[in-house]
């Protein structure tokens, strides 16, 4: 599906770059201009590392301490991920502010567990390799570029000692922290968190969430006792580590040695045009995806679409009623939250405004740059003004959908509402196992682990009886279990806590997308055969289709210690599993592997 949207893509951005009549400032002028400094290798492979010497300057110039936090704000403002992160969100129990939150961040690899794990000993050396490898590129010479790169390992596993976990994360509880300014100033007295402020371009802050105070503290800490030549040298790499892959070949080269060869297992880097698709539709996604749902999503698949979200949302409701461990309290509110959920349907109502994003022939670089500060702008802009509940976290093509908890919204880009997880053309029932599950998924997320503790206006709220929360908890720790079992590559297995959330959303949507199924066959002849199968077998066909994925041993591993979501096989069986209509459709006698014993069978929905 990817390679298919980013065909349609291609073709856009292909004729945007050749438009040379395309009006100065507009989309298809910016969208072009984008694609085209991208593409243009000659030029990026002779300026080598030249279009960042003005960043590299100004971090040169850090004399003092007191010159860090505009520094850090600015390395910020080009997407440079330095110590931490601060950016806008809802207030997590006031759902229509908007607010200002500070994150932990700052880390070189993929996760915490990476520098503190003994099985990642040869990762660590590798990664070591890299940083020392492109402080080479820079001009540094081999001794000190090595130091450099000890610097970098000893600092980023003292930022990783202090960290949360990925499950300690999940919880929205430990991560809410409110407090005024002030107090942030009292919690980490060492960083003037004013001056960064105020260097971010934030107008008047006086309270925020600081996420996770311990981190702030360690993190106020370094930067008040390591040497200034360390910090810099930290500095200097997250910077080169952004932008590495944007410079000339040699830098991207190394950068794909370690983040593609190391980390994922990759062979070969991706031609340069699927990557300056990928990059124009992180930067300019909605000009790009307003052009793309003109060729690939009409008004009747939207509509079509439309049916489908309908029918599962009125399937759970009829679900909810059912349901014997929730208690009629709990019940009539989750049926209040379901009704609230907003559905967002392919693409945006109003398509975002670049206007003040220009985009030239200067370099690639400077395009990216300006991108990051037009959405950094942008995000920082949001911080005390009225919520506006229109945005999208996704950009038309891409292929995914999502549930956002704080704004009780289900999303389905246009991306992913194309062959095979949503055909037009084929039978219901093998849509209702395709798109019908995602759909099924986003809905159910909203009663997970943790979208569960959100209420219907967005606000983090327990609404559930304490008893219907034990009863949750109880099955959700079958789903726990279940997975930890299941292995992902030799030696490692599913984090059943980590993926639990992604896992009930699973069962729940497969076991609700099959409802729907049934249901919207009310009144109507049972459909025949095709091609010897069932419908119901056909339903199930269609979920397993689209979970037909190859990942490297190595990105496997990766997504096993770093993603919420299972493995792709395990979303498959470990799901059905648990469902007697799947034992059912195909005559599975109850000993059979993929058949759980009732006893042990996971249900909530």
């Amino acid at each position: 599906m990817q390679e298919a949207n980013r065909d349609v893509l291609h073709g856009i951005l292909e004729a945007a770059a050749a438009n040379t009549n395309a009006a100065p400032g507009s989309n298809e002028q910016k969208i072009g201009t984008f694609y085209k400094s991208c593409m243009d290798r000659a030029t990026i492979d002779a300026a080598g590392a030249t279009p960042l010497d003005d960043a590299f300057a100004r971090i040169a110039a850090v004399e003092k301490r007191s010159d860090l936090p505009a520094e850090i704000a600015r390395l910020h403002a080009i997407s440079a991920d330095v110590f931490f992160q601060f950016s806008s969100t809802q207030d997590a129990t006031n759902a229509t502010a908007v607010i200002g939150e500070f994150d932990q961040s700052g880390l070189g690899l993929p996760d915490r567990d990476y520098y503190l794990a003994k099985s990642e000993a040869k990762t660590r050396a590798a990664y070591r390799k890299h940083v020392r490898n492109s402080f080479v590129l820079l001009g540094d010479d081999a001794p000190t570029a090595a130091r450099e790169a000890t610097t970098i390992m000893a600092l980023e596993t003292r930022l990783a000692n202090v960290q949360l976990d990925r499950v300690a994360l999940r919880d929205p509880h430990a991560t809410y922290h409110m407090m005024p300014v002030a107090k942030l100033a009292t919690l980490a007295p060492a960083f003037d968190w004013r001056a960064y402020f105020a260097a971010s371009g934030i107008g008047t802050l006086h309270r925020l969430n600081v996420a996770e105070p311990a981190y702030a503290r360690a993190i106020a800490r370094e930067l008040a006792t390591l040497p200034l030549t360390d910090i810099k040298t930290y500095l200097r790499w997250h910077l080169i580590a952004a932008y590495e892959p944007r410079l000339s070949k040699p830098f991207v080269d190394e950068s794909f040695s370690f983040n593609g060869v190391v980390l994922q297992g990759t062979k070969e880097q991706l031609p340069r045009w699927k990557r300056c698709v990928s990059a124009t539709d992180q930067n300019l996604g909605e000009a790009l995806g307003e052009v793309y749902v003109r060729k690939a999503f009409t008004p009747a698949a939207k509509a079509r679409a439309r049916a489908l979200v309908d029918n599962l949302q009125a399937t759970l409701r009829d679900d909810i009623e059912t349901l014997s461990w929730m208690s009629p309290r709990t019940r009539a509110y989750a049926n209040v939250k379901l009704a609230a959920y907003a559905k967002k349907i392919g693409y945006p109502k109003s398509f975002l405004s670049y206007a003040k994003y220009d985009v030239t022939d200067a370099s690639y670089v400077a395009n990216v740059e300006a991108g990051s500060r037009f959405a950094r702008n942008r995000d920082i802009a949001k911080i005390g003004k009225p919520l506006d509940r229109g945005e999208w976290g996704m950009t038309p093509p891409t292929v995914n959908a999502y549930y956002n908890p704080a704004l009780n919204e289900i999303v389905f880009p246009a991306g992913i509402l194309q062959s095979p997880f949503f055909n037009p053309a084929a039978d219901d029932a093998v849509n209702y196992g395709a798109i019908g599950v995602v759909i099924g998924h986003e809905m159910t997320h909203g009663f997970d682990d943790q979208g569960s503790k959100y209420d219907a206006a967005g606000n983090l709220r327990d609404w559930w009886t304490a008893a219907d929360r034990a009863n949750f908890d109880k099955r959700a720790a079958c789903i726990v279990d279940e997975y930890s079992a299941l292995p992902v590559v030799p030696g490692i297995t599913q984090n059943g806590k980590l993926v639990q959330g992604e896992a009930i959303a699973d069962l729940g949507g497969l076991t609700i997308a099959y409802r729907a199924y049934q249901r919207s066959l009310i009144g109507k002849p049972h459909p025949a055969p095709i091609d010897g199968y069932t419908a119901e077998q056909r339903f199930f066909l269609g979920f397993a289709q689209e979970w037909a994925e190859t990942d490297r041993p190595e990105y496997a591993k990766l997504l096993a210690k770093t993603d919420p979501h299972p493995a792709p096989g395990n979303r498959v069986n470990g799901t059905i599993s648990n469902m007697p209509a799947f034992a059912q459709a195909w005559n599975c006698p109850a000993t059979a592997p993929m058949i759980r014993p009732a006893a042990r069978r996971c249900q909530i929905w």
